[in-house]
């Protein structure tokens, strides 16, 4: 069993989530949703039908990945889970201006900025991924 108090509670969340996406959520969406109603969105583009599928399995590799990471405390996680949340950020910035609407591009700017900080906290949190952190995990 891994400990909980060996990393912040914000990285527990993610590391949750992570475990949500790889175990449940993308399973479904792969071998269960039907194809007609599969949507995925990289960089605030949505994409749909086989794209979507194709993405879903990428999304899969990214969360997988994720998960494992954050559970071991792996050193390769930094800076990448930040990379990844700030393409996050800028998805949702792209996504917000494509929608039109004035209230949805305050509200992406928002999610953005959230998405953004979460990425500096990853950044921050370099000390956690050191290899010999790792062993308190145990």
């Amino acid at each position: 069993m891994f400990k909980f108090n060996a990393r912040p509670w914000w990285m527990n969340g993610i590391l949750l989530f992570c475990a949500f996406m790889t175990f449940i959520y993308l399973p479904w969406d792969i071998f269960i949703k039907p194809l007609d109603q599969d949507q995925e969105v990289w960089f605030g583009v949505l994409f749909t039908g086989w794209a979507a599928k194709f993405g879903a399995l990428i999304h899969w590799a990214v969360y997988g990945a994720g998960f494992w990471g954050f559970l071991h405390m792996k050193s390769w996680l930094h800076p990448w889970a930040a990379v990844y949340v700030v393409q996050i950020a800028l998805g949702m910035l792209v996504w917000s201006v494509l929608g039109g609407q004035e209230s949805g591009i305050v509200r992406g700017l928002v999610v953005a900025g959230l998405f953004l900080g979460l990425a500096v906290a990853l950044i921050q949190s370099k000390p956690l991924f050191k290899a010999n952190h790792a062993s308190n995990l145990q």
